[in-house]
């Protein structure tokens, strides 16, 4: 596939190019095996001495096109799909991390990411400490430690909706020689390209944006084969070091730029596990097809929706850096120029029994868990994921006990409109 091909085109075309005779839409090789002739050929295999299938734990070829074009898409030479956003957020990690070692992350993330990083990875041996991605450089430098292996960020976090300054956070990663590793699942790379901007290593829950139709959970980490992993060799010795459930096989020796990803998928998936069936590929295939149709129209829709937001005399504060005035708007224009997502913050004046009598009025407008679906959706984080903690205890995870996080759809954007005015005029 050309590399010059535009983002709408290496959504439809990217990853599975038919031959003659072959169906034109990607087949779902449902197998978890795959039989040879030679027994040699499958002990090459084995050795990562020849490229094949043989088990679809560890590839499978519908999972391997839909990486493909996840990888053609943020212009990265390798992708592993995962079975969720979750693991693709772990491996990414753990693929450079063991016991005693440490990362640093901003603190503007997903909660359940927040969680992953500050008690599961370290009941593992593996620290983290947390920063605010707006504090200065000299602030965050200060977090590193001799034994730091990664800096981690959110492109748009979720649920605040912070823009990241990923040049800002690559320059400090790469000035003490570890990759920056950026989850872009809210912009995707139809909206942003981190590794333009400097990023090593991005992730995403494909369950979002990239399926579009809430049909299948996933993840995916992609690399950009540009960080000099042997320049930091006793940093990394997982990557540089003979492999010894290889016969010695050194990552960087043997795959160069795709080194990284080959140690994803030889070392940890064949450990862990957590792949995605090729069906659910399959269907986040469907869904990536659309996908820069979808987003123009989440963008149009949501700054629609913002705008009226931020002129009702109902609502407190509102958060969507597509809003001149809004505190990311400059940064947003600079890495996020053709829209950002459909997902906005926002609080109504009141308390949290106005939030939830809002959201309770509402009749086209889901209050679900999801987000980033083609359907409209509503979640108050206090009142449901966040729901045990103190107000107190939401500010510091840098939640407003106020916030409303808002989805917004594809759907015609007068129905979304007239659905959030009816129902604020429920709360007065």
């Amino acid at each position: 596939m050309d590399k010059q091909l535009r983002p709408g085109t290496l959504c439809v075309r990217a990853g599975y190019q038919p031959k003659n005779g072959e169906p034109v839409e990607l087949p779902i090789v449902q197998s978890t095996t795959f039989k040879y002739d030679d027994s040699d050929e499958m002990g090459m295999l084995f050795d990562l001495k020849k490229e094949g299938y043989f088990y679809t734990r560890l590839q499978n070829p519908t999972n391997d096109m839909v990486a493909a074009k996840i990888a053609a898409l943020e212009g990265g030479v390798g992708c592993m799909l995962t079975s969720s956003g979750q693991a693709a957020n772990f491996y990414a990690l753990f693929n450079i991390c063991q016991a005693g070692d440490h990362f640093v992350t901003s603190n503007e993330i997903y909660g359940g990411t927040y969680n992953l990083f500050g008690v599961t990875m370290k009941k593992l041996g593996i620290e983290s400490t947390f920063v605010s991605p707006e504090a200065s450089e000299e602030e965050i430098e200060a977090a590193f430690r001799p034994n730091t292996k990664a800096l981690f960020g959110e492109t748009i976090s979720n649920p605040g909706c912070a823009v990241l300054d990923i040049e800002k956070f690559a320059r400090i990663a790469h000035r003490h020689g570890v990759p920056l590793i950026v989850d872009n699942t809210f912009p995707t790379p139809i909206n942003c390209r981190p590794f333009e901007w400097g990023a090593d290593i991005v992730t995403h829950s494909t369950t979002k944006y990239m399926d579009g139709m809430a049909t299948q959970v996933g993840g995916a980490i992609v690399d950009s084969g540009n960080f000099p992993w042997d320049e930091y060799a006793e940093r990394y010795p997982g990557l540089t070091t003979p492999d010894e459930s290889y016969h010695g096989l050194t990552y960087t020796k043997a795959f160069g730029r795709m080194a990284y990803t080959t140690k994803l998928v030889a070392q940890l998936m064949r450990d862990l596990g957590s792949i995605p069936s090729p069906h659910n590929a399959f269907l986040l295939h469907l869904g990536l097809q659309t996908l820069h149709l979808r987003m123009a129209q989440h963008c149009s829709n949501a700054q629609r929706v913002a705008e009226m937001l931020a002129k009702d005399d109902r609502v407190a504060w509102i958060r969507y850096s597509g809003l001149p005035g809004d505190h990311y708007y400059e940064r947003a224009q600079k890495y996020l120029p053709g829209g950002s997502c459909g997902v906005m913050a926002f609080g109504l004046k009141g308390d949290r029994a106005t939030a939830i009598k809002w959201m309770d009025s509402l009749r086209l407008i889901n209050i679900a868990t999801h987000v980033a679906d083609a359907r409209s959706c509503v979640l108050h984080p206090a009142s449901h994921t966040h729901r045990q903690l103190s107000d107190e205890q939401l500010r510091e995870a840098g939640i407003a006990p106020d916030l409303i996080r808002l989805s917004v759809g594809i759907e015609d954007i007068d129905d979304i409109l007239d659905d959030i005015r009816q129902a604020l005029d429920q709360i007065g």
